[in-house]
C-alpha cells in the first residue's frame, strides 16, 4: 500500500509511523517522483517531503501513481462539488477561450458578477467584496480593513485556531505549527484566549454550554479591559470540527458592539454549504462585520478567496489593501460563479445537512457501544470522531487514532486527524449514500479493531 494521502495535524514528517508507512512503498515510479519532490521543494511540516503521489482525482476519489483509489474525506476543504465536476471544467475552458486575463485597474463581467452574487447571498448588509488568490491573503485583507475602519491594531482570536500561513494570518492564528520556528515576533497586538470546549476546558467547565458561556465572558472581559481592539477573528464553527453551544456568538456579537470591535468570521474551510447552510454563521443567527470565504470557492480546481464586508466599511479607497495581480481574474471568478451555481442548483447544502445528520446519528450509535469513542460532533458533512482511552475522563488516545487512520487508508479511505485524536471526516457534498455508508463502515471497523 502506498503512503498517507492526508497529514495528521501536528505530526512531523519524520515520525516513526510515517517512516514505517513510507517504507512500504513498492512502486518504483512513485519512489522516483517522491525523491524528485524532496530534492526540488523547500521542506516544511505537513508538506514536503511528501509521502505519496497522486495521479488522478475525480468525484470523491483520488488515485495514486500505483493505481490505488481512496475516498477523499479531507481534500484540503476544496472539494465540496467533488473533483473535476464536468460543468465546472466546461465553464473554465469556455472562459479561457473568451477572456483569459484582466490586468489590474480593468474589470470584467465574471468578476463583477461574482462580487454581486456574494453580496446578495451573504447575510445582513455584507455586500462589498475583494478577491484574493488564497484564504491567508483574504484574512490579511480583512485585518487591514479592520485597522483602517477602527483606527486600532489589536486583534483577539483563539489559541489552536488556524487562519492561514502569512505573517498576519499566522499571528491571529494559534496553531503552534504555523507560529514556532519563526525568529522574532509576529504582528504586535495579536492576543488570544482559550476556545470553547466540551471537556478538557481551559475555563474549568464540564459541558459545552458552560464552556461557551465562560469563553464568551472572557472575550467580553478582555475587550472591556483593554478597550482598543480592532477585531475579534474566529471560525464560527471550529474546523477541528467543534460547533459552539447555542447563543455563544450572540454573546460575542453583543460584546463586540459594546466595545466598538469588529467581528471577522473565517469560513474558509467551513463555508459554502459544507455545514448544511451556505454560510456557517447562519446556524447561529449572527452576522459578522467581515466574512472570509475561500478554498472550495474555486471548485477544487482554481485558487480564489473573497472578503465580504459591510458597505460602511468601504473606507480604504486611498490604500492598497489587496492589490493582487489576479484580483479580478475572469477565469478564477468564472470558476467561483459556476461552483456557487452548482452548490445552489444541486441543493448541496441541503444534501450536506441530510447526509451529515444521518452520518452523525450512525456514528453516535456506534460510539455508544465503543469504549474508544468519546464524542461525535460537527455540522453537515464536517464530522469529528474523538478517540479516547477513557470515556469517563475523556483522555485522548492519539496512538489508537493513528492506528485507525492507517487502517482506513488500507481500506481506501483518506481523512485527517485534528488535535491528535479527532478523526475529521469531511467528504465532498456530492457523495452518495452508498459511498458514505462504505466509508462509515471502514471507520467503524478500524476503531473496533482497537
Amino acid at each position: 500500500m502506498s503512503g498517507t494521502l492526508v497529514h495528521t495535524e501536528g505530526e512531523s514528517n519524520t515520525s516513526a509511523a510515517r517512516s514505517a508507512w513510507s517504507a512500504r512503498l513498492d512502486d518504483p515510479a512513485t519512489r522516483r517522483l517522491l525523491q524528485r519532490d524532496a530534492d526540488a521543494f523547500l521542506h516544511q511540516s505537513l508538506s514536503s517531503p511528501c509521502v505519496t503521489a497522486i495521479a488522478k482525482a475525480e468525484g470523491i476519489w483520488i488515485e495514486d501513481t500505483a493505481g490505488r483509489r481512496y475516498m477523499d474525506f479531507h481534500g484540503n476543504s476544496v472539494h465540496h462539488i467533488g473533483y473535476g465536476h464536468p460543468r465546472l471544467k466546461a465553464a473554465i475552458k469556455a472562459q479561457i477561450d473568451e477572456l483569459c486575463f484582466a490586468p489590474r485597474r480593468f474589470t470584467c463581467e465574471p468578476a463583477v458578477e461574482l462580487a454581486e452574487t456574494l453580496g446578495q447571498l451573504a447575510p445582513g448588509d455584507l455586500n462589498k467584496v475583494l478577491f484574493t488568490t488564497g484564504g491567508s491573503d483574504a484574512v490579511e485583507v480583512a485585518l487591514k480593513l479592520a485597522r483602517a475602519a477602527t483606527g486600532r491594531f489589536k486583534t483577539l482570536s483563539f489559541w489552536d485556531a488556524f487562519h492561514g500561513a502569512g505573517f498576519g494570518a499566522a499571528s491571529v492564528g494559534g496553531e503552534a505549527t504555523f507560529r514556532s520556528g519563526i525568529a522574532g515576533p509576529l504582528l504586535p497586538g495579536a492576543e488570544h484566549v482559550a476556545p470553547w470546549a466540551s471537556h478538557h476546558c481551559a475555563y474549568g467547565c464540564n459541558s459545552l454550554e458552560d464552556s461557551a458561556r465562560a469563553c464568551a465572558s472572557m472575550i467580553s472581559y478582555v475587550l472591556g479591559r483593554e478597550g482598543d481592539f480592532a477585531a475579534v477573528v474566529a471560525e464560527p464553527m471550529r474546523a477541528t470540527p467543534n460547533p459552539p453551544a447555542p447563543g455563544f456568538w450572540k454573546l460575542v456579537r453583543e460584546a463586540c458592539d459594546r466595545h466598538g470591535t469588529l467581528l471577522i468570521f473565517d469560513e474558509i474551510p467551513t463555508g459554502l454549504g459544507k455545514t448544511g447552510r451556505f454560510f456557517t454563521c447562519e446556524h447561529d443567527g449572527v452576522t459578522p462585520d467581515i466574512l472570509v470565504v475561500g478554498k472550495a470557492l474555486g471548485g477544487g480546481i482554481l485558487p480564489i478567496a473573497a472578503v465580504i464586508a459591510r458597505r460602511d466599511l468601504d473606507v480604504a479607497g486611498d490604500y492598497a489593501i489587496g492589490h493582487y495581480t489576479h484580483e479580478k481574474n475572469p477565469v478564477t471568478t468564472r470558476a467561483a460563479l459556476t461552483t456557487i451555481a452548482i452548490i445552489r442548483e444541486e441543493g448541496l447544502a441541503e444534501r450536506a445537512a441530510e447526509l451529515g445528520a444521518y452520518a452523525m446519528d450512525r456514528l453516535r450509535e456506534f460510539g455508544a457501544g465503543s469504549a474508544h469513542v468519546g464524542d461525535v460532533r460537527g455540522r453537515g458533512l464536517m464530522i469529528g470522531v474523538e478517540i479516547v482511552t477513557d470515556k469517563a475522563g475523556m483522555q485522548p488516545d492519539n496512538a489508537l487514532a493513528e492506528r485507525v487512520y492507517y487502517r482506513c487508508l488500507e481500506g481506501g479511505l483518506s481523512f485527517k486527524i485534528s488535535q491528535g485524536n479527532v478523526l475529521t471526516l469531511s467528504p465532498p457534498l456530492v457523495i452518495s449514500r452508498a459511498e458514505l455508508d462504505q466509508a462509515l463502515s471502514t471507520v467503524e471497523a478500524a476503531i473496533a479493531a482497537g
